[in-house]
């Protein structure tokens, strides 16, 4: 009798284990933020044991990196304006937006307060901005193609350039930032990538 290998199910039990953990620490994070995030109170949400949320993810620390290992391959809605200046306005304006948004934004602020505090988050979002970076950096490139700005551009540091004075406001000065103030942030990026300067 030929022996057959077992099948595997795309996903299955451990997708699924993963999924509920991952939108439990979501959720948890936008509750109680960083600070009140605990082991138990993410296994209690996702009804999955807290022996082995321990055993798969650690502690608080490898819930917040497989979190954000996640949310760094989704895909982000990047703007297609059909200009340089439109999309990097666009963009800047989805960062400032999603920190504004009642669900997502103490998520992502919970992010940066873990990433200050723990050197395993610090790593990971490190790599989840880097990812965004890349897809937005989309726009740039773009950019080139139609002439709209030098070949010699580094694409991914046009897009930091411009996101860095939301963060800044919102994590350094602890000032709000307004619709224009990002877009001021993006136009200063674009002028200085017109001038050759990133």
């Amino acid at each position: 009798m030929e022996r057959k290998e077992p099948v595997k199910r795309p996903g299955g039990r451990s997708a699924r284990v993963r999924d509920a953990v991952r939108q439990a620490t979501l959720a948890e994070l936008a509750e109680h933020g960083y600070a009140g995030l605990t082991v138990e109170r993410v296994a209690e949400r996702s009804g999955v044991h807290k022996t082995t949320v321990y055993r798969r993810w650690g502690g608080v620390e490898g819930l917040i990196s497989d979190a954000l290992e996640l949310a760094a391959d989704e895909p982000w809605p990047i703007p297609d304006t059909g200009s340089i200046e439109g999309d990097l306005r666009g963009i800047v304006q989805l960062v400032r937006v999603g920190f504004q948004d009642p669900e997502l934004g103490p998520v992502s602020s919970a992010f940066v307060a873990a990433a200050v505090q723990n050197e395993a988050a610090a790593r990971s979002l490190h790599e989840f901005f880097v990812s965004r970076h890349e897809q937005s950096a989309a726009v740039v490139r773009r950019a080139v193609q139609r002439g709209e700005l030098p070949g010699v551009v580094d694409p991914r540091e046009v897009i930091r350039v411009a996101v860095a004075p939301v963060y800044y406001r919102l994590f350094v000065a602890h000032e709000p930032v307004t619709e224009r103030d990002a877009d001021r942030a993006a136009d200063a990026a674009l002028a200085a990538a017109r001038a050759g300067v990133l």
